[in-house]
């Protein structure tokens, strides 16, 4: 029987709602700076690098830091109207927390805005570990971040379990050697998943809030058969 201890989150569209906060924030900062608005599938294109990145190149580095500033502003005021954690996510890290269960998330988000986006909503005590695209070279479809929470947990691949939305998770799980968990309740990539190779697939929350209380047992470990 295969034992996980750790849990690996995806942010955006996995535990939290924040797509229409992503677009309408780089659309603020870009028709003040450069005139221009984007459409979502323009936006979700520049993702990878973080925010700071993709707006230094969209606005030129004289105005990058005004910018960057602005950006953040914007994030911080509007997140609470405009984003949120799905429902039953907070449950589900509850659960796992009072199992002792190794918490972590990697997202290709920067630091700034994945601190706020988690103190925002409440999460920021349940994680052991945060890796955000700031933290690393090389960006998700990379292993990087998960390789670095391996380490910082020192524990085997073999160990964790990645949980995400996007390809670029299971690219990044496959490349670490860890166990995949796509869940499809808000995945932008669902068409191509649905065809890939995952070894667990959740549509929704509550599917995958069931499998993880009949797969975590009270030790914290989780038993796979």
């Amino acid at each position: 029987m295969k034992h996980f201890s750790c849990f690996i989150f995806d942010l955006d569209g996995t535990l939290t709602h924040t797509n229409e906060l992503i677009f309408a924030t780089f659309n603020h900062v870009t028709e003040k700076y450069i005139g221009k608005t984007f459409t979502p599938v323009e936006i979700t294109a520049m993702f990878g690098p973080p925010e700071e990145i993709a707006i230094e190149r969209l606005v030129g580095k004289d105005k990058a830091l005004e910018a960057i500033n602005d950006f953040f502003e914007f994030y911080r005021n509007n997140l609470t109207r405009m984003a949120g954690a799905y429902d039953g996510t907070r449950e589900i890290l509850q659960y796992l927390k009072q199992q002792g269960v190794l918490m972590a998330v990697f997202t290709r988000k920067g630091r700034t805005s994945t601190l706020i986006t988690l103190d925002a909503i409440g999460f920021s005590p349940f994680f052991d570990c945060i890796v955000t695209g700031t933290d690393v070279v090389n960006h998700k479809p990379s292993a990087e971040g998960i390789k670095k929470i391996l380490t910082a947990f020192d524990i085997e691949p073999g160990e964790a379990l990645m949980v995400g939305d996007a390809v670029g998770d299971i690219k990044a799980a496959r490349e670490a050697g860890v166990t995949m968990a796509s869940v499809l309740w808000d995945s932008y990539g669902k068409d191509t998943i649905l065809k890939m190779d995952v070894d667990y697939m959740f549509h929704s929350v509550e599917e995958f809030s069931r499998w993880v209380k009949l797969v975590v047992p009270a030790n914290g470990t989780i038993a796979v058969g």
